[in-house]
Parts: structure tokens; sequence; C-alpha cells
């Protein structure tokens, strides 16, 4: 089979926006168990600056997608625009709920010594209350083939952000690993998952009636989520062990699991479904987008390189004739955009046989 390298296609199912948030949690963690562990002298304001990028992305982004919206009614009538902007619009809403508990949490942290009589428990009612309305929107985005991955883990995990409220403010005397119970649930069925992807993968490997792409898709999804999962159980565990005063490592050494898990899905996020097209109103996917303002990509990023699996063996007279004759790479230009739209061109080098 002949090694085929296309940079495009690196790019064709790229979701920049899951890019982005995993990448500021993957910081946010880092920053935070380094405060913890008493390594760095940062403001909780700073440390949580990964947090704050994020979510000026989100408000940046539904602003300016809002204003294209009512200033092109024409693009209203592109298909599924309507469907888009309330997924924008529905998205940004929990953020904002996300954003107001980020900012008393991060409030209470700085000004421990003053907000003493701010129960844990009131911080965490715009969570709690994000959580309560992600259940409707699990079932809206299902109903229209959306993504849900933030409504989905907070629907599931709302009984787990109110046993954390309430051990915090002393309200239960539990262990953690008591406290974590609903997670410990979230976790197995996770890792049953996990199993079923392997397996899953393993049969269809096997299988002579499956395309490869299929088969090599489905051996990265079990791969991910395999890589995803096992080390949040193993940061679930350490964590729960320092917590309950077991173990003493630092908070660095228990997050590294959970570094790990972020960015398995940082680089699962080039093999996700397509944003939503109205963030900044670029009405597009992010390739496209990106091929059309850079110049430069559609010459030299968007390059298909196919080899031949071994070169061949050649003698000196051989390699003397060849070199006679002239011989050089072929390069053929091909068309891979049937839209109306402009066609941007895939440049394929075949290297001589």
């Amino acid at each position: 089979m002949p090694l085929e390298f296309n940079v495009r296609g690196i790019f064709k199912d790229f979701n920049p926006s899951k890019f982005v948030v995993y990448g500021c949690l993957l910081v946010f963690c880092l920053l935070l168990a380094l405060k913890f562990d008493n390594s760095v002298e940062w403001s909780y304001w700073i440390v949580f600056l990964p947090l704050w990028i994020w979510k000026a992305l989100v408000i940046v982004g539904c602003i300016s997608g809002t204003m294209i919206w009512w200033r092109n009614p024409s693009y209203r009538l592109e298909n599924g625009a309507y469907t888009h902007y309330k997924a924008m619009i529905v998205s940004t809403g929990l953020h904002l709920l996300l954003l107001m508990f980020e900012l008393l949490m991060c409030d209470k942290l700085e000004n421990a010594e003053y907000r003493k009589q701010l129960y844990w428990m009131l911080i965490f009612i715009p969570l709690v209350f994000l959580s309560l309305i992600s259940f409707a929107v699990c079932f809206w985005s299902i109903k229209v083939d959306r993504n849900f991955e933030l409504e989905l883990f907070c629907s599931v995990n709302v009984l787990q952000f109110i046993f954390i409220a309430l051990k915090l403010d002393n309200f239960i005397k539990w262990k953690w690993v008591l406290v974590f119970i609903p997670l410990w649930l979230v976790m197995s069925v996770a890792l049953i998952g996990v199993l079923y992807a392997i397996i899953l993968a393993i049969i269809l490997v096997k299988s002579s009636d499956i395309v490869p792409e299929q088969r090599r898709g489905n051996l990265f999804i079990a791969i991910g989520y395999t890589c995803m999962v096992i080390p949040l159980l193993v940061f679930q565990i350490l964590l729960t062990n320092k917590e309950d005063g077991l173990e003493n490592h630092t908070y660095l050494a228990v997050t590294l699991p959970l570094l790990i898990s972020f960015f398995t899905l940082m680089i699962m996020s080039f093999e996700s479904r397509s944003s939503n097209f109205w963030w900044f109103g670029l009405r597009k996917d992010f390739c496209s987008w990106l091929l059309g303002i850079c110049p430069l990509l559609q010459e030299y990023g968007n390059i298909s390189y196919k080899l031949p699996p071994e070169a061949p063996i050649i003698d000196a007279s051989q390699n003397s004739n060849r070199q006679e004759k002239g011989s050089c790479a072929h390069i053929k230009i091909k068309s891979i955009d049937e839209s109306p739209k402009p066609v941007v061109p895939i440049i394929s080098i075949d290297a001589p046989d």
C-alpha cells in the first residue's frame, strides 16, 4: 500500500472550538496545581486567565456572528442557518452561567479571609442552574443533530456539584471517596464505553468488508478514548487519596494524568465534527476559511504526498540511463471541491518508480 500524506485531510474535520477549550483547560489546570503547591505566587485572577480567554472568545464570537446575522438577512436562507445561529446563542448563554460561577469561585479563593461568610453552595448555584438547563439543551441538540459535550458533562454531574459544595461547607462529613460517588458511576460507564470501542475496533480491523479509512478511524477513536478515560480515572483516584490524607503527592503530580487527558482531547479535535459555522460570522468550515485568507496555505499547505511503499533497487547503469532521460516527479492537480464556491486545488506529488 503506498504511503499518502494529505495536509488538508488533517484539517478537514478540525474543530477549532474544542481545540481552544481543551487547550485553555489544560493550561488552567497546570497553573492551578502550581498555585496549590505554592510553586507560583500569582494571583488567582492570573491563574484563571486561560478561562477568561476562553469566555472572551465565546462572547466576541457570538457578538460578531449576531452582527453579521442581522446585517445580512439573505444569509438566513442558507441551509441550517437558523439551527446554527440558535445553537450559538444557547451555547453563549450557558457559557455566561459558567463564567458567573468562575468569577465567584475566583473571588472566593483570592479573598478567602474576607469571604468566610460566603458559602460554597451559593457559589455553585450558577453551575447547578447550568446543569439543570443542560438537560433540556441535550434533548434539543439530539433533535437538531448538534454536538452537546459541555451540556452532557454538566447534566450528568449535577449531583456531583451539589455534593462538592456541601462538603466544602462542612454540611456533610463524608470522606472524599464517598463525595465522588456520582463521578465513580460516570467513570464506570465511560470505562464500559472504552471497552466497547476497543472490541469494535479489533473486530473491524480484521473485517475485509470495511474500507481502510473506516478501520483506521475506529482504531483512532478506540486509542483516543483509552488515552482519555484511563488517565481521568487515575487522576480521580490520586485526588481522592490526597484529599483523604492517604497519600502525600503534590497537586502537580496528581494533575499530570488530567493534563494527559486534555492533551488527548486536543489531538482528537482534529477528527471531531465541524463546529458551528456562525461563530465570528465565518459561515463556512474553518479549514476553508483559513485557506481562503492565507494564500500561502493554498500553495504549500494544501498538498497531498503519495510515495511508493518501498523504493526499487536500481543499479548504476539504470540510474545513469534514467538521468539521461531526465526523469522527474509527476505533479497532478485535482480539485476536491464540487460546490459552487471557488475551487481550492490540491497538489499531489508522485515520486518516480
